[in-house]
């Protein structure tokens, strides 16, 4: 298949009738990345499956998934005067314990966006440069696999660099222990997965196998174009709904992603980091499912270098952004959807993210609305 085909409405319309075609019975699919959410409700991928099929989302966004301590601490350090602390943009407005990194840059703190790790460690070098400079530059180091080998590399760097104005509070964490977390829950209600073949490109799937044998779930590995995804559900139906049942990781995503990964990217993040345990908003502390720095880069180590608190938070709200998180419920399902909770105050990381799922459902579902009321004013 070319790579202009992804998008093909004959592609996408026969995918379409055999999934329709195979389908004899309810499946609950989880696909568990952020950009996948977004491309299934901005394509209308869900409301051209059968009535059926019900699609849920995963702990697929890295920023849902950053526990409130780390924000808090995030806070800590963008405020500490002679400070430049680096982010991406959508964990400006995440909530912490108490009120989110917008309003400490409000307040004075000098706090930057960034694309890449990379422009950090930039900002850190031309700092380095600067005589009589004493400004330490913070790199906010949150992602899944697949923004961890940036991460690593700038602080590779720095450390050659002797760079000692450089330094990460580092949030990586990895889908696979997540996965297992959730499927671990003998009530978790997920019939087959979509996995993220972005990840897998850096990662490989591998790992992959051992959960599709251990819980018994199907699994593609897939992407982001509509025919990708489409490819991804017909076969997680297509194993669902034969007979006998034979599960098992199919890599839909074979353009891209290969069953052993980015060789060299794996390198340098093995180089920088080791695995640790890390807590999950919404789910909880999970054993080796982070990343830490190995300590001949703890000088890089913001945590230790600012010497602050990492005392644990609990949210108390009507927002179910867990059980979001969990695949648990649709963020339809939440009582403070759309009312006490939408963009403009959102009372979870979900409907804060470019890639959560509740800002997706908020944005797909206003733009529907406002197609129907236009097509109520055209009859």
């Amino acid at each position: 298949m070319q790579a202009t085909d992804f998008g093909n409405p004959n592609h996408v319309a026969l995918l379409v009738q055999q999934i329709r075609a195979k389908t004899t019975r309810p499946w609950t699919i989880m696909e568990v990345c952020g950009g996948q959410t977004h491309a299934i409700l901005r394509y209308g991928i869900d409301q051209l499956l059968p009535d059926s099929t019900r699609i849920v989302h995963g702990p697929g966004c890295p920023v849902c998934v950053t526990p409130i301590e780390t924000i808090d601490q995030a806070i800590q350090i963008a405020s500490t005067p002679g400070v430049i602390f680096c982010t991406f943009g959508d964990m400006l407005r995440v909530p912490g314990s108490d009120g989110d990194l917008m309003q400490a840059k409000s307040r004075g703190a000098d706090v930057r966006i960034i694309h890449s790790p990379m422009e950090a460690y930039q900002l850190a070098l031309a700092e380095s440069n600067q005589t009589g400079s004493n400004r330490q530059v913070v790199l906010f180091a949150i992602g899944f696999e697949t923004t961890a080998p940036a991460t690593a590399m700038a602080i590779r760097m720095a450390k050659e660099k002797n760079l000692d104005c450089f330094s990460a509070l580092v949030c990586h964490v990895l889908v696979p222990p997540a996965l297992e977390a959730i499927f671990s829950d003998e009530n978790h209600g997920i019939d087959g997965l979509l996995a993220a073949g972005h990840v897998c490109t850096i990662t490989g799937y591998h790992s992959y196998d051992a959960i599709c044998n251990r819980f018994g779930i199907p699994i593609a590995i897939t992407g982001f174009e509509p025919v990708d995804l489409l490819r991804g559900i017909w076969n997680v139906i297509e194993q669902l709904e034969s007979q006998p049942r034979n599960d098992r990781v199919v890599n839909v995503y074979e353009h891209i992603a290969t069953i052993q990964g980015n060789a060299h990217a794996q390198q340098t993040v093995d180089e920088v980091f080791a695995l640790c345990d890390q807590t999950w908003r919404g789910i909880g502390i999970l054993p080796q499912s982070g990343l830490k720095l190995k300590e001949k880069y703890a000088l890089y180590d913001a945590q230790k270098r600012f010497s602050i608190r990492s005392d644990r938070s609990t949210e108390a709200s009507p927002c179910r952004a867990a059980d979001v998180l969990r695949g648990k419920i649709r963020p339809v399902e939440c009582p403070a959807f759309g009312s006490l909770c939408n963009p403009g105050n959102p009372l979870g990381a979900p409907m804060v993210s470019n890639e959560g799922a509740c800002a997706a459902y908020y944005l797909y579902q206003s733009i529907k609305e406002d197609k129907s009321q236009d097509l109520e004013v055209d009859r």
